[in-house]
């Protein structure tokens, strides 16, 4: 059989795999290997050919993978400043020190930019950031 051939099959085989196992690091060896393969059946290198072809592709791979997650910005999902920035809400009165703010049904911790005194509740706020689970709000005139 054709060493490129057996190349081949191993990085079918290796994307296989990837299908069955949890992670993703079998993909970029797979990857690898195909261009492997496909090297060895074009130009039908030495062995110290295909292995510096095989650590070539692989390092290309994994290149390729590092530059995908750079670029892809984070995904905030299921945080609390993914659903409540740019919300609405009542300010409560004050019980103690803590600001309160209610935005749906639930109850918020809160406080204000430091350049705002605090109004007199009950306000509409408007939320700018999260920290933590406090939301720091904006009063909306």
């Amino acid at each position: 059989m054709e060493p490129g051939l057996i190349w081949i099959l191993g990085g079918l085989l290796l994307l296989a795999a990837e299908l069955v196992l949890p992670g993703i690091y079998l993909l970029w060896t797979g990857l690898a290997a195909i261009g492997t393969g496909i090297v060895v059946l074009t130009v039908l290198p030495p062995f110290e050919g295909v292995v510096a072809t095989f650590l070539a592709c692989l390092a290309g791979s994994i290149g390729c993978a590092l530059w995908l997650k750079r670029r892809r910005p984070p995904q905030r999902v299921n945080s609390p400043a993914a659903g409540l920035v740019g919300r609405h809400g009542m300010l409560l009165p004050m019980e103690g020190a803590t600001l309160r703010v209610r935005i749906g049904d639930s109850e918020w911790p809160a406080r204000l930019p430091r350049d705002l005194q605090v109004p007199e509740a009950p306000q509409r706020v408007r939320v700018e950031a999260v920290e933590g689970v406090t939301l720091i709000v904006r009063p909306i005139p």
